[in-house]
């Protein structure tokens, strides 16, 4: 179907949809180039709907990378809500681009953001929306080549039947590369098209890779059927942060984050053991002062927003957050922009750094310490001393903010009820600090998740908490934080399960994956779409079951389906990691020490020229340098 006849159609069926504003695009620093005239098109989809994907920073920055090619053209797609979809369908309309109203079957490449596995079945619905077989093996090469991106693909096995080729890694720079690749071999068959993509460094062709299984289920071996693709794929990596995406595009409607994000650092040091992305993003690179406040004034000038989110896993670790913070407020102070830091690591939130937020966060401030016994934090490497929780509460509540919002988790490994235990009396702790300065005014909002064991981290061997034990916690909880002042939210089972199975799920829940979607599962990120029976019905078609992924010790020396992705963080020194936690032993900050974790040789002996061999790990500074900087007590 042509543009024209795409806009025809939507005149007439627009305004039955719920949001129409979703999907009509021409937002303000939108990009529009000549379809005619542009050499190769990309388009770059996020399986959920606008109000989600418009807030997300990876679409925007690879967005912005692939239209700074002059013979290169982006445009974005996104899922349709229900709505939606059944006029598309009806209709006969296909999905289509927003930029140019361009059916996404005719562009050359598809990218699709896969940043959680909750998004699966949306990108199978997506490719069929798109009209395109869901299955990699159906499409030849006069449909576009799918590659799919994001933190979910560092396990890809469960959805590899469906995508051609993952970026494991970093996309900034590989996205170019590999656009160009499809550019060059225009015309050739898809099977010469894929082992071109494969010889770039971070990229992971399935059909290339033959998996075998035990009698008992588990994986025996990931081996390549070509001699020409590596064992192992190593994660691609941008050795320089390039400057911040500014033209942030404005939406037509709210979305889920009204702000614009700027990066100031990417990884983390920290070393959590529950923590994916502290592992798979290593190492730290950080965004200089001046570079930052530059990217902020462009923005401002560019978009209207009115806040600004300084984003990293850790940013309050970022080693200038002091005299960013400072600087932000001279410069931007009186435009009365808002700024806020939504990863704040409780003993790297000193008062110093509190009182300099002031004048934009007084809302309130968000920490997520996880656990709320020492031994449960020492176990997952995120000591802090209840003391230092509680001082840091005084903090904020002295500042003048109402209400603290914690993150915990519940079914930690090794953890007993008496730690649940724990995350109650810790926030009836902080609420009575808090009225000791604001009355009745003062808040407590407790978000309480239920641990999933990721790939590539020290728990990758362990179960998930069973069903029972999780619902009794819960049910503590439930009963105990309740009354003026405090607040909880909890996730679900059924989300946790899920969330669980497809985390550490092979490439045989390929099957499962496409049966869920075709019984009707889509959207099931949004609770109140998660349809689990349907997900159990797919399960027991295949001859497979979730608790064999959830709730099964991993062996020592077990092969997950992931073993053939290389983060660059050593198997080894993740199972030490494991075996300490076991012990309650504790890693301090790898700024102040290293552990070879793996990070640094493997990025001195790649094959990519942007890795060059100069790479070096963040500078281990002396303990008394860090204490000065992060102004708090580094505990041993």
């Amino acid at each position: 179907m042509r543009p024209e006849q795409i806009e025809r159609v939507l005149d007439r069926i627009l305004l039955k949809a719920e949001r129409p504003g979703r999907y009509v695009g021409g937002e303000y620093n939108s990009i529009v180039k000549d379809w005619d005239a542009t050499d190769l098109r990309v388009a770059l989809a996020f399986p959920d709907i606008y109000d989600l994907g418009m807030s997300n920073l990876g679409v925007m920055i690879l967005y912005e990378q692939l239209n700074q090619q002059p013979d290169i053209l982006a445009e974005r797609v996104f899922s349709p809500w229900v709505d939606m979809e059944a006029l598309m369908r009806a209709e006969g309309l296909p999905l289509y681009s927003l930029e140019t109203k361009h059916a996404i079957r005719d562009f050359d490449l598809l990218g699709i953001s896969l940043p959680y596995e909750q998004l699966y079945t949306n990108a199978l619905n997506l490719l069929d929306l798109a009209g395109m077989p869901v299955r990699s093996e159906d499409r030849d090469s006069t449909y576009p080549l799918v590659v799919a991106g994001g933190h979910a693909c560092f396990n890809p096995e469960p959805v590899a039947d469906f995508i051609d080729a993952f970026v494991i890694g970093e996309g900034e720079e590989i996205i170019v590369e590999v656009a160009h690749c499809v550019q060059a071999l225009r015309g050739q068959s898809r099977e010469e098209l894929l082992r071109a993509v494969a010889g770039i460094q971070g990229m992971y062709v399935p059909r290339f890779y033959d998996v075998t299984y035990h009698r008992d289920g588990t994986v025996a071996d990931i081996i390549p059927n070509r001699p020409d693709v590596p064992e192992r794929v190593l994660k691609r990596i941008v050795r320089v942060l390039p400057p911040p995406f500014t033209r942030f595009l404005v939406p037509n409607i709210d979305t889920v984050h009204n702000r614009a994000p700027v990066e100031i650092m990417r990884g983390c040091t920290r070393g959590c053991r529950f923590c994916h992305a502290g592992m798979v993003t290593r190492p730290v690179r950080e965004r200089p002062v001046p570079e930052v406040l530059e990217a902020i004034g462009k923005i401002t000038a560019s978009t209207g927003f009115e806040e600004i989110s300084l984003l990293s896993l850790s940013s309050s670790d970022y080693g200038q957050v002091h005299e960013l913070v400072s600087a932000i407020h001279d410069e931007f102070g009186e435009a009365g922009l808002s700024m806020s830091l939504p990863s704040l690591r409780i003993e790297t939130a000193s008062a110093e750094l509190l009182s300099k937020l002031g004048d934009t966060r007084r809302s309130g401030f968000t920490f997520a310490p996880e656990a709320a016994t020492e031994r449960m934090r020492n176990l997952i490497n995120k000591y802090v001393p209840t003391e230092q929780v509680l001082q840091t509460a005084r903090d904020v509540y002295a500042g003048g903010w109402r209400t603290i919002k914690f993150y915990f988790m519940i079914g930690h490994p090794e953890e007993t009820i008496d730690d649940v235990w724990g995350i109650i009396d810790l926030c009836k702790a902080v609420l009575r600090e808090g009225r000791k300065e604001l009355g009745n005014k003062a808040n407590v909002n407790v978000g309480v998740s239920t641990f999933i064991p990721k790939p590539h981290t020290p728990f990758q061997w362990v179960p998930q908490d069973s069903r029972e034990q999780v619902l009794e916690k819960q049910r503590l909880l439930k009963r105990e934080l309740r009354g003026p002042g405090l607040h909880l939210r909890w996730n679900d089972i059924e989300s946790s399960e899920f969330e669980g199975f497809l985390s550490r799920g092979d490439r045989r829940l390929g099957q499962v994956v496409q049966r869920a979607w075709e019984l009707g599962c889509t959207f099931d990120a949004w609770q109140d779409r998660h349809y689990h029976d349907r997900w159990l019905q797919a399960f027991e078609e295949a001859g497979l079951h979730p608790d064999f992924y959830n709730h099964r010790t991993r062996g020592d020396h077990e092969v997950f389906p992931w073993e053939h992705i290389d983060v660059a963080v050593h198997r080894k020194f993740l199972l030490q990691d494991y075996q300490m936690s076991l012990k309650g032993e504790t890693r301090i900050d790898c700024r102040d020490k290293c552990f070879a974790c793996g990070i640094l040789p493997k990025f001195t002996k790649t094959r990519s020229q942007t890795a060059a061999s100069a790479w070096e790990c963040p500078p281990v500074r002396p303990i008394a340098e860090r204490k000065r900087a992060a102004n708090v007590t580094l505990m041993p």
